[in-house]
């Protein structure tokens, strides 16, 4: 390769379309109002712009089967046939379906035809993709696990592509990365021992590949920024030799991302491959190991744009360390990682502050930013000198700008003392203060936090937004909608209620349209799982609160009842995770900032007559460095930033705390010292597994195991929950059992809301009457 030619390539884009499309159409074929020809055709469009737009970027590698319907995983178990028993043989999107999100005792399909499903099966378990905020179906495999070609989608887009004119680097999952990061009910059962029954599967679709014209493909192994594991090393080993030999016409990049190789990197270089994608934004120093030692003929994809965040580029830097480089030639410019976790078009945000709009770059102004770099390198900088120019006098006005800095917030964090983060007594001599003074009866049922925002709320809101509603009236719209809640769960006998956070537009924007420092987007939705979007805030100033955020609400919804109502906030590590956090700052600092904020905020609901406040951190675990030595660092500061919001309380005070799908047992002394009085955590999918942690630690305070899976749209039965229950119940003492779902209902309709709680509630009285526990 001469320097006249330095490809630009991308390893896979945002699917949503930019006004969610995909979304709509998803939710559209569900509710049966239209036909799966309709959402095949809602999604063939979508793919062809994303092509079109890529090529008219200048990007010159344009990936295929980067698109999913639901889930990139989901695709895969689909394609090598792992579908667990009861969510049917064929791989349709029937089954699909099925496993994404379960099936009642018979699913309708978008021809009108009834196809059971046994007696009704829930999704597959679902967790975060790495250390990302997106969400992905965890594989289910057993010993006897065969696997077949089972779906070509894979060659189908690569064929739709080639049809358009597109000629593509098909992108797959990685066979290793696909193993270890399934499940099996076995124990002690390793699905990486299966390797050797999946490689022909993907030599399979890769020599079909091959035939239909593809010279290369993209093999994702983020696998290889996890700490070294001699048996998936080994796999690795084995899959890539056997690939190699099966299909030698075809060229393999292997993309690691989401971190350095490491002790990986002499894993990664004897590997029989074609081409190698480093991740330069999590691990830049990994660049010269790699250049010194990598086979001259390889293709090195440098990932030198952040596809993890949204901040512009300092393009006269990134050129400083390529320059001396590029002479290597084989190289790529590429993002650290697929653009699927930033939003998609910049230029549809007509109404954000222009400051903070010029310090940004979303997934088509990274293309734009990776061919001005090829430019620059291979045609000279002089070539691109408005562009350089532009970006250098964005990066500066951001450094100074009085919107970044605020000197009274960083007093504030350092007038700090460790006390601040210290509850007054330890957490079992406040549990007996707390039963004194609530008295609720055994298993107390309570939900998470939301309700249903039905059709009328969000019509409310945005006619509110347009000025068609008054303050006054969307006022008494919202407290309207809070009775009615209030009323129903006294109705249906819950113990502890919830408000319902019917003003509330999401659980991080709400409180950060009322903290300085935030900016908020209109257009920038990213995909968490299947049709479900959320805008992250831009966090790109210190913050703030100036006046309480929720009391007034609060204090509502308690004036309608004498049962306790919990006061509702977004925990400061969760604030954080879930945001486009500035990048000027270390990320325990600006999460110190956040927390002292939310520290206002329990304070003013507790002199309000608060007894119950939950502070959510649902995204604790997914910051976790995928490093395990990094791993004390995050948590002592995550872990200190949520004290540091909960300490302020008096014992009497009950301090709850809810956590989103992961895997516990290797941060449960983070989680014991948080220090909260109840923790709620997502566990039906994994059948109440991710107690066992906490039984085997002797977890101190009480929890609330999810016994009904909200992410689905079924209905589970009185008899299913209490089963949950008699598992949680050999792990737990039952003293410590809350029952709750697995998660806020905000996304979900009454229709599946109201008998599924009736339902647990049916379920606790059953199980206190079965142990005489009242």
């Amino acid at each position: 390769m001469s320097l006249n030619s330095l490809p630009v390539a991308t390893l896979g884009t945002p699917r949503i379309g930019s006004k969610r499309e995909l979304k709509f159409a998803l939710e559209s074929y569900w509710s049966g109002k239209t036909s799966q020809a309709d959402l095949l055709q809602t999604a063939a469009e979508l793919r062809a712009i994303n092509w079109a737009r890529q090529k008219a970027r200048g990007v010159d590698i344009i990936p295929s089967n980067d698109f999913s319907l639901y889930d990139h995983v989901l695709d895969t178990s689909l394609m090598v046939g792992a579908i667990p028993a009861g969510y049917g043989e064929a791989a349709d999107l029937d089954t699909y379906f099925a496993m994404a999100r379960g099936a009642q005792t018979a699913q309708v399909c978008g021809h009108g035809h009834v196809h059971h499903h046994g007696l009704g099966v829930p999704a597959q378990e679902m967790t975060k993709w790495f250390d990302t905020n997106y969400h992905y179906l965890v594989p289910e495999f057993t010993s006897d696990q065969t696997f077949r070609l089972s779906a070509f989608k894979p060659l189908d887009e690569f064929l739709e592509a080639k049809s358009l004119g597109y000629h593509t680097r098909p992108v797959l999952v990685g066979p290793v990365t696909f193993l270890r990061l399934g499940k099996s009910p076995t124990a002690d059962f390793n699905p990486l021992s299966l390797i050797d029954r999946l490689i022909p599967v993907y030599a399979d679709i890769l020599t079909r590949l091959c035939e239909a014209g593809a010279d290369w493909v993209q093999i994702d192994e983020p696998v290889l920024a996890l700490d070294h594991d001699a048996a998936t090393a080994q796999a690795l080993q084995t899959t890539y030799a056997a690939l190699a030999e099966a299909v030698p016409d075809l060229k393999i990049l292997v993309a690691g991302y989401f971190g350095g190789l490491d002790d990986n990197l002499d894993l990664a270089l004897s590997l029989p491959i074609a081409g190698l994608h480093l991740d330069l934004i999590r691990a830049p120093e990994q660049l010269s190991a790699v250049l010194a030692r990598a086979p001259a003929e390889w293709v090195l994809s440098l990932g030198v744009i952040d596809g993890r965040n949204i901040w512009r580029a300092d393009l006269d830097s990134i050129l400083d360390r390529l320059e001396p480089v590029v002479s290597r030639g084989h190289l790529q410019l590429a993002p650290s990682c697929s653009l699927l976790h930033v939003p998609i078009d910049l230029d549809l945000e007509d109404r954000l502050d222009l400051d903070v709009k010029s310090w940004l770059a979303f997934s088509l102004q990274k293309m734009e930013e990776l061919k001005t770099l090829s430019n620059g390198l291979t045609r000279g900088r002089h070539t691109v000198h408005a562009e350089l120019v532009a970006a250098t006098s964005a990066t500066e006005a951001r450094k100074y700008s009085r919107k970044v800095h605020n000197d009274k917030v960083r007093t504030r964090l350092s007038a700090i003392t460790p006390q601040a983060s210290r509850r007054g007594s330890p957490v079992s001599d406040r549990a007996k203060v707390q039963r004194d003074r609530f008295r609720l009866p055994a298993f107390p049922t309570t939900t998470i936090g939301s309700f249903p925002q039905t059709a009328a709320v969000r019509q409310a809101r945005s006619a509110y937004a347009k000025g068609d509603l008054t303050a006054a009236q969307y006022d008494t719209f919202l407290k309207a909608e809070t009775e009615r809640a209030i009323r129903w769960q006294e109705e249906i006998g819950l113990d502890v209620l919830v408000h319902g956070e019917f003003e509330r537009n999401d659980m991080v924007q709400y409180f950060g349209e009322q903290l300085s420092g935030f900016a908020f987007t209109r257009h920038a939705w990213v995909q968490s799982y299947g049709s479900r979007c959320v805008r992250p805030p831009v966090l790109f100033g210190d913050v703030a609160r100036a006046e309480p955020m929720t009391v007034a609400w609060w204090r509502y919804a308690q004036s309608l009842t004498d049962k306790p109502v919990k006061g509702m906030l977004t925990g400061p590590v969760t604030i954080l995770n879930w945001s486009f956090v500035r990048d000027d700052l270390p990320r325990a600092t600006v999460c110190r900032q956040i927390a002292l904020a939310i520290r206002d905020e329990v304070a003013s609901l507790e002199a309000a007559g608060a007894r119950m406040i939950q502070i959510d951190e649902a995204a604790l675990r997914e910051g976790l460095p995928l490093r395990r030595r990094d791993w004390d660092s995050y948590l002592d500061w995550a872990v200190e930033a949520f004290r540091l919001t909960a300490s302020g309380v008096t014992d009497a005070t009950q301090i709850h705390t809810h956590m989103c799908y992961s895997e516990f047992n290797d941060i449960l002394d983070a989680i014991t010292a948080m220090d909260a009085d109840v923790i709620s955590i997502e566990t039906s999918r994994s059948k109440m597994e991710l107690l066992d942690a906490f039984a085997a630690r002797s977890y101190p305070a009480e929890i609330g195991p999810g016994v009904y899976d909200i992410h689905a749209p079924r209905v589970p039965e009185v008899s299913e929950m209490v089963h949950l229950l008699a598992l949680a119940r050999q792990r737990l003492d039952d003293g410590q059992i809350w029952i709750n779902p697995d998660c806020g209902l905000k996304t979900r309709g009454w229709a599946e809301v109201r008998p599924a709680l009736v339902n647990m509630v049916a379920a606790a009285k059953k199980l206190r009457g079965r142990f005489d526990c009242v």
